[in-house]
């Protein structure tokens, strides 16, 4: 069943256009990895896909609920947000606040629905901890479990291991296979990391002057897909 369905879109920003003719979709349970070159419109569509501004043309269409029930997201971190000073447990939690309607607090379920995120995520032992004492996995950790608070659905994450080291990088590819994989969760990844977009996703979307949408193997192929692979040294 496509969660997602794009058509005909272009995307850009002060009435300028970055990427036009983009049509993809996104089934349940699919690990899409976007990739393309620097200022190809990545972020762009990120926030697109999040309502956070509207495409230029074209439509998205959301299966029945799935806009109402929200879209887990993991942005890249900035300095201040590493720097903020609330607990893990405060941050994890606020996950649900798209749950709460006009509810000014979290309900029974919501702290339970928190509490397993935790526990997913193997951060329960932070709970009272101050965020910014964390490290840079660590606070990724609380971020993705912030997320999945959101939604069991589809988790959008913008580079999600930006900044961490080769240890902690693996751990996170790990954990997001993990949720995809094993709980069924849809992930859509902006990567810089070709040869872990190749190595986890199952589909590609490459955008840019070129665009290419189809599974891994396909992308691998296709003349897009070798030129950018030769570009940067990705492989199976």
């Amino acid at each position: 069943m496509s969660q997602i369905i794009c058509t005909d879109l272009a995307l850009g920003y002060d009435g300028k256009t970055i990427l036009s003719g983009l049509n993809f979709s996104i089934e349940k349970g699919d690990y899409l990895c976007i990739v393309g070159e620097n200022g190809s419109g990545k972020s762009t569509l990120m926030k697109t896909l999040l309502s956070l501004q509207e495409p230029i043309s074209g439509k998205i269409e959301f299966s029945d609920g799935l806009e109402k029930a929200g879209i887990g997201y993991l942005p890249q971190q900035t300095v201040v947000q590493r720097d903020f000073p609330a607990s893990v447990w405060e941050i994890v939690l606020s996950g649900c606040q798209g749950r709460c309607g006009l509810r000014p607090f979290y309900n029974k379920e919501e702290k339970e629905l928190a509490r397993k995120a935790m526990e997913l995520m193997g951060i329960t032992q932070f709970r009272k901890r101050c965020y910014r004492e964390l490290s840079g996995g660590q606070q990724q950790r609380v971020l993705l479990a912030r997320a999945l608070c959101a939604t069991q659905q589809i988790l959008l994450l913008d580079e999600p291991v930006s900044g961490l080291d080769p240890k902690v990088t693996l751990e996170m590819y790990t954990l997001i296979e993990k949720l995809n994989k094993e709980d069924g969760i849809t992930v859509i990844m902006i990567s810089h990391d070709l040869t872990a977009a190749l190595k986890y996703a199952d589909k590609i979307l490459h955008i840019g002057e070129n665009v290419f949408f189809g599974t891994k193997d396909e992308y691998l192929s296709s003349s897009v897909g070798r030129m950018f692979t030769q570009m940067n040294g990705g492989d199976e």
